[in-house]
């Protein structure tokens, strides 16, 4: 159920194999913790989303396998919180599957998480930082609106920057 309006599909709510095959991998070494493997192989995973530019990495793992999946996680999150596609005049269905009530469940570790970030950032630039209008369209309180970007720092960095950019004050 990938977020899709418009028929564009944000980047962020693409499967893990579907987003890599847009996405450049380099493979290098990182300095730090995790001895002699991790500083004579290269572990340290750089993705890059091509038609985006954003890019994200991970090199604290011993095992490029895991500084993949690692730097997917990362790269997926990054993708909500900087790149923008048009918002929907309804929630996704994404998004409908996540509501139980007026109450919005999922982890900040879930893999639906970024899609879900960015479902809420596209509502709230179109429709002008207003968080209750928002949060109404997409069937939530406003409280669990809040609460989907307290979830994550990036994210809740990113909603306050919307914000300033609008003129309104920073969120605690």
């Amino acid at each position: 159920m990938p977020l899709r309006h418009a028929g564009v599909v944000h980047p962020a709510a693409l499967a893990p194999a579907v987003l890599l095959e847009a996405c450049s991998e380099t493979r290098t070494r990182r300095s730090g913790p995790g001895g002699q493997h991790r500083n004579k192989t290269e572990t340290a995973v750089v993705l890059l989303h091509r038609p985006t530019g954003v890019s994200a990495e991970a090199s604290e793992r011993r095992s490029q396998a895991e500084n993949r999946a690692v730097a997917i996680a990362r790269l997926r999150l990054k993708l909500a919180i900087e790149h923008r596609t048009p918002a929907g005049p309804e929630p996704s269905e994404l998004w409908k599957s996540r509501c139980r009530g007026q109450a919005l469940v999922v982890s900040a570790s879930h893999d639906d998480f970024p899609a879900l970030i960015a479902e809420a950032l596209n509502q709230l630039v179109a429709g002008g930082v207003a968080m209750p209008r928002v949060a109404a369209t997409l069937g939530v309180t406003t409280t669990q609106l809040l609460k989907l970007f307290q979830r994550s720092p990036q994210a809740w960095t990113a909603l306050n920057r919307l914000r300033a950019e609008a003129g309104m004050p920073r969120l605690r």
